[in-house]
């Protein structure tokens, strides 16, 4: 757990109070939603109205839980996000803070009295230290620039935090007498990763002292380093850890660089020594992604999970235990065809909590670290995100397709969970949501497809609906129990649709030879697999055959894109999100180069590489003269894992062909639409696009 603090000066207590309030009087507070519906099928404005909760911390003495919730506010186009507390038995909730700013990064103090998070309220992120019940806020960091990130040592008296160090000169190092140019001086890759372009500013650990009152000394263990940790562009503080004594510290770093770092994944779990200020890296010779690492409570072993394929950003996550001493190396999941995430110790050391998707859903197991044995501990439709140890239950976080996420606690002998956080209760009592049901479908190779069913609130079986076929991305994304802001299928059922969402060739949770059967035929049996779902389905008598769409978000969108040319007349209409249209344009344009290396076989100019030819040979573009269906087109300007002129290309083809299109451009967006008017837009978008071709 992590840690915190106590007084500092009354002068500065009454600086960061006087510029508090300052800041809230500029900037309104958005608190919770209090919606009376008028209807109960939930629209956009009801989806966006939803406290959305995470973060979840169990207090050391497993007898209260912190936890954030992020409010949003349609008219302002912003959040802010507060921090509550309540008990393991979900009574006596408090909120902690109450400021128009994002407060996040909270944890407890070891001793469980303080709790110490991170927060822009002086003017940059600093952090801040409360009492149990939200009073005595404190300042206890002036980091110049601020900080990204914290944890403090198992003792207390030490901390790490993350910042952003400049290391590479950039344009303006170059030539410091024209401040204003905006040009980038590019000689290598990669120079744009997801959705920010290359600074030269890469993300450092430092170490610091900690004295009851304020952190101070910090220390770059990664001085002068090209490097970053946690790696970009999803890490968080789970790839960081201390030892147990809090005499080293663990961090997870691709310690590559240009042209290497975009063609590799070769990540490596590193140990830096506070006494001696040497590293050493434990994880040398394993050539995919080694990230996550954690200790045993005697500091004995170190887990972390390790990838064995290079190249391949979505193989089997395996567990693995090093010995500290001796150096040996032990798999420990080699028995389980599944890829644990969130792991954490329970049972006084002995015993391992982890999440793992398994058939489409995300469950709750344990595991014996001796023994290797593993049980499940939850079953059933849901996805579960996180879980630790309370006393004698566990505290967890869970999803469904019809509810957000909320806090549970689980019963580790039965599974049977209780809700304790009940954030969205309210509005969730207000409406009718969709249902859902699994079947299993047999592909076109004879093998069973587990899909998603989901019907309209108030589904008639008496009625036909019109059906949209839901294309997965990834193309290794679980189709799972999700809750999603933008592809939610409760919505998009909610809209009056069937919707059809199946596990075809590729996902994850299926096992992983389901899931490597993707690579290197993006356009093949996954395809036939998305057809076959929407073949079955349709001879239902309660879906209306002649009004089908197809829809889909990047390696989705690709799957729209193929499907535009392949279709055989099944679709009245498509939308692709952030799709890739030209293979081969993608290959030289995304940001990391493996990805496509792996999942093409190859380069586009390897005319003697049969496996990549047959790869481009399959991409979307190749079927753009059969197009014949209305398709919308949408993309964001800041996505740089597949570049928007993917969309243009798609859109200028479709309107030169004469076939019925729109292209939805969002400029400040990315792979994703975040802001809430551009996300209560784009539902508008969707469903009068589909209702103008399925519906009137």
């Amino acid at each position: 757990m992590k840690n915190l603090i106590v007084l500092i000066p009354l002068v500065s207590l009454l600086v960061s109070c006087q510029v508090t309030v300052q800041q809230e009087t500029d900037t309104p507070l958005i608190t919770k939603n209090q919606l009376k519906l008028s209807s109960d099928i939930m629209t956009p404005e009801v989806l966006w109205s939803f406290g959305r909760l995470g973060d979840v911390q169990v207090s050391p003495d497993g007898e209260k839980i912190l936890y954030g919730v992020s409010y949003y506010n349609i008219e302002k186009n912003r959040s802010n996000r507060e921090l509550f507390i309540m008990k393991a038995d979900g009574t006596g909730k408090i909120q902690l803070t109450h400021t128009p700013q994002n407060e996040f990064n909270a944890i407890w103090h070891p001793k469980g009295d303080r709790i110490v998070y991170l927060s822009s309220v002086s003017g940059e992120v600093q952090a801040w230290v409360t009492d149990l019940d939200g009073g005595n806020k404190q300042k206890i960091s002036n980091i110049e620039g601020g900080i990204n990130s914290l944890i403090f040592s198992p003792t207390g008296n030490s901390a790490l935090y993350t910042r952003d160090v400049q290391i590479d000169r950039t344009t303006q190092d170059l030539y410091p007498d024209l401040p204003q140019s905006d040009a980038r001086i590019i000689s290598d890759l990669m120079y744009r990763h997801w959705d920010t372009w290359e600074d030269g500013a890469y993300s450092h650990i430092f170490v610091a002292d900690f004295n009851g009152k304020k952190i101070s000394g910090g220390k770059d263990i990664m001085k002068g380093e090209p490097y970053e940790s946690p790696m970009m562009p999803f890490g968080g503080m789970e790839e960081i850890a201390w030892t147990p004594d809090g005499l080293e510290i663990a961090y997870t770093c691709k310690k590559l660089k240009g042209i290497e770092y975009t063609v590799s994944t070769n990540s490596d779990i590193y140990l830096y020594n506070l006494e001696s200020g040497k590293t050493r890296n434990l994880t040398k010779g394993m050539p995919g992604y080694d990230k996550a690492p954690f200790f045993s409570p005697d500091g004995k072993k170190m887990y972390w999970l390790s990838m064995e394929r290079a190249g391949f950003e979505a193989d089997k996550d395996r567990l693995y235990e090093l010995d500290m001493g001796s150096d040996e190396k032990r798999y420990l999941t080699e028995d389980f065809d599944y890829s644990p995430s969130g792991l954490t110790w329970a049972d006084q050391g002995n015993t391992l909590l982890f999440v793992a998707g398994v058939h489409a859903t995300f469950q709750l197991f344990k595991m014996d670290v001796h023994s290797k044995e593993i049980v499940a501990i939850t079953s059933g439709y849901h996805d579960y995100h996180s879980v630790a140890e309370a006393g004698d239950r566990l505290i967890a976080t869970r999803v469904d397709m019809t509810k957000p996420q909320e806090i549970y606690s689980v019963d580790p002998s039965t599974g049977e969970s209780t809700e304790l956080s009940f954030e969205n209760k309210e509005i969730l009592d207000q409406l009718s949501m969709p249902t859902v049901e699994q079947r299993w479908i047999t592909t076109t190779d004879n093998r069973e497809m587990l899909t998603w069913v989901i019907y309209p609130p108030h589904f008639d079986i008496s009625k036909k609906y019109p059906t949209l076929l839901y294309c997965q991305g990834g193309p290794q994304s679980p189709m799972s129990q999700f809750w999603s802001y933008r592809w939610n299928l409760s919505q998009m059922a909610s809209n009056g649709y069937i919707v059809v969402a199946p596990n075809r060739r590729g996902v994850t949770t299926m096992g992983q030879d389901w899931t490597d059967q993707i690579s290197k035929d993006n356009s093949g049996q996954a395809m036939q697999d998305l057809l076959m779902a929407i073949d079955v389905m349709k001879e239902e008598p309660f879906i209306d055959e002649e009004n089908l769409g197809s829809i889909g978000a990047s390696f989705g969108g690709f799957s729209v894109f193929w499907l535009a040319g392949n279709h055989q007349k099944r679709f009245k209409a498509f939308i692709a999100h952030c799709g890739i249209f030209n293979s081969e344009m993608m290959y030289v344009t995304t940001d990391e180069m493996f990805f496509d290396s792996w999942e093409k076989g190859g380069a586009p100019w390897e005319k003697d590489n049969p496996v990549a030819m047959k790869s481009y040979t399959g991409s979307p573009h190749h079927f753009v003269e059969n197009w014949d269906t209305p398709m919308m087109v949408i993309h964001g300007e800041h996505d740089y894992r597949i570049p928007y002129t993917q969309a243009m290309a798609a859109f200028n083809s479709a309107q030169l062909l004469g076939v019925p299109s729109k292209l939805l451009f969002f400029p400040s967006e990315t792979h994703w639409v975040l802001s809430p008017q551009n996300g209560i837009l784009w539902q508008r978008e969707f469903k009068g696009w589909l209702d103008k071709w399925l519906k009137e």
